[in-house]
């Protein structure tokens, strides 16, 4: 019996010893440092990631971030002639923008057509008109965007008569800033059959002169839908083909040199994205959206379509379900519960009924669909919420995500409920210093202070994603993050801002247009913050956004663009 014992205690003695060696033999090897493909050090690196809130350096490879520590730790893993070292010189370094609400397309369109961002004077406009008639052939599509008719002297409707003026021939459209009124000359209205005696359409308006009821060359909303095409000169479809592909070649450059590394798109265009990431050419991260539907054979198709583009793809992924549930203030037709206080003979244009809105969202859900509207209006951001809440009890609670694209004016008592049902808010920051000049003559003061109410939400537990809307504001993140941290107008107004107790902190605003966007998408587990294991999407700037002056925010220049640890944008230093 006790040589038995004796037996086992030398076994254990000698297992110990295995152990020890063992260890110590592969403490070894695991010490042998991973070759990193790029290295940025010597930088403020703001994390947005809550257990490591700065760093130093960062080491990547492949892809993806193998380490994020001091300058002295990362050296491990740099091999001289191997590996690509960025000396940040103590500039910022952030995650990679995800703009959480983008028409990317059009966006690149916007730069090929005629710009009237910010002009107040509307001769300029007619002379910028002309001359594009003059480059054009009788007959050829004349389109811009961009105006905005509160910011003429008189704020009042452009009329056809203006462009009549100086385009007889050609068809002209002309997009208001937001995207929701067009402006149209005669020989639009005249092709298109849109007379005096046109009704106005469901959830559309044509607006008329008083005296004589003809129209004056604005349509709303669905009033769009009058013109028809059909009756213009068109191009051909490999000219059109090519336009596209150039639209978005000019949004992709215009991406890299604003830091914008990933994109929740509207709408669709995949097999053009999947194009471009074949040649290599696809330089953001695309999560694309479909209409909402109840139609069961159209969901479907979007199940095949969203099983080719799945989610665990990190460059093009099926995203939500968007659909419309009124208009935008600027133009008056967003959805609210009183009348405007500049028209009290309108509240609004619902784009659907509420039957209509709740059988949608419903049989969506039901499919396993993430769903966006775009709601504005008090009223608009009801109906949804209350969809939504229709939608978990019908078919059961899950982490759905379901978003309002916009969120821009709720009530007191709705505020709470996005946390409560886990609906995103996908906000645009820049939405609240451009629509300020007008809100409160819209809606009057008490009414304002639910518009654009960031920090409420966030109080009440709520997500919240950032994005541009571009191209009805400009792409680059700057501007938002101008706009979420002092609410004040671009030319930099004196005082506090804007009810200036929703203002965020610089680094929030970094968080919600990063981490904040990549929850909205379900991608918070590999990107939108700057960690271990994370896809290596990330911006150095020339300047600390920590410690900058307000005022010289949007000042500042993006150095570097870095996709998947890729340099997809240098800064020339003569810029």
């Amino acid at each position: 019996m006790k040589s038995i014992l004796l037996s086992k205690k030398h076994l254990f003695l000698l297992f110990l010893l295995s152990m020890f060696f063992i260890s110590f033999f592969m403490r070894g090897v695991t010490h042998e440092p991973v070759q990193a493909d790029l290295v940025i050090k010597n930088a403020k690196i703001v994390t947005i990631d809550q257990n490591n809130p700065r760093a130093e350096a960062v080491a990547v490879k492949g892809e993806k971030i193998i380490a994020v520590s001091s300058n002295q730790n990362i050296t491990r893993y740099i091999k001289k002639g191997k590996t690509t070292v960025i000396d940040a010189c103590n500039r910022l370094v952030v995650p990679g923008f995800n703009d959480a609400h983008i028409h990317f397309i059009s966006g690149g369109y916007s730069l090929m057509n005629l710009d009237f961002r910010y002009i107040t004077d509307i001769k300029i406009i007619q002379k910028m008109v002309k001359e594009k008639v003059s480059r054009s052939e009788p007959g050829e599509m004349i389109r811009g965007g961009g105006w905005d008719h509160e910011l003429f002297p008189d704020k009042q409707w452009p009329t056809r008569e203006i462009l009549d003026e100086v385009a007889p021939d050609n068809p002209v459209i002309l997009a208001r800033t937001d995207g929701h009124s067009v402006w149209v000359n005669s020989l639009v209205l005249r092709l298109s059959g849109i007379t005096k005696d046109t009704p106005d359409p469901a959830g559309g308006t044509i607006i008329r002169n008083k005296k004589t009821g003809d129209p004056t060359g604005i349509l709303k909303e669905s009033a769009q839908n009058l013109i028809d095409s059909t009756k213009f000169k068109k191009l051909a479809t490999d000219e059109q083909k090519k336009r596209t592909t150039k639209a978005l070649e000019l949004a992709l450059e215009a991406a890299r040199r604003t830091g914008v590394t990933s994109i929740q798109h509207l709408n669709n265009h995949s097999e053009l994205f999947e194009k471009f990431h074949d040649q290599e050419k696809l330089t953001v991260r695309v999560t694309f959206n479909m209409w909402l539907t109840d139609n069961e054979e159209t969901l479907a198709q979007y199940q095949e379509l969203r099983q080719k583009f799945h989610s665990e793809n990190n460059w093009i992924r099926f995203g939500y379900l968007k659909g419309f549930i009124d208009g935008t203030l600027g133009s008056g037709t967003a959805l609210m519960f009183e009348p405007f206080s500049d028209d009290p003979s309108t509240s609004g244009l619902p784009q659907m009924s509420y039957e209509e809105l709740e059988r949608k969202v419903v049989a969506s859900d039901k499919n396993g669909f993430q769903i966006g509207i775009h709601a504005i209006g008090t009223r608009a951001n009801h109906w949804i919420l209350n969809a939504y809440e229709k939608a978990q009890k019908r078919n059961g609670r899950r982490d759905s995500r379901h978003r309002s694209e916009h969120a821009q004016i709720l009530t007191d008592q709705d505020i709470p409920r996005f946390a409560e049902l886990g609906v995103i808010a996908s906000m645009q920051p820049t939405h609240c210093i451009t629509d300020k000049r007008f809100a409160e003559k819209r809606i009057g003061l008490k009414r304002c202070r639910g518009a654009y109410a960031w920090k409420r939400l966030l109080d009440f537990g709520a997500q919240i994603a950032f994005g541009t809307d571009w191209y009805v504001e400009p792409i680059d993140p700057l501007e938002g993050l101008y706009a979420a941290v002092t609410r004040k107008d671009r030319a930099g107004e004196p005082g506090e801002g804007w009810f200036a107790d929703q203002k965020l902190s610089m680094e929030k605003a970094i968080e919600l247009y990063t981490l904040g966007s990549a929850y909205a998408e379900f991608t918070e587990n590999r990107k939108g913050s700057i960690k271990k294991g994370m896809l290596a999407d990330m911006v150095i700037f020339n300047q600390d956004l920590m410690t900058i002056a307000p005022q010289d925010i949007m000042k500042v220049k993006v150095d570097y663009t870095i996709v998947g640890g890729k340099i997809v944008y240098k800064r020339n230093p003569a810029e």
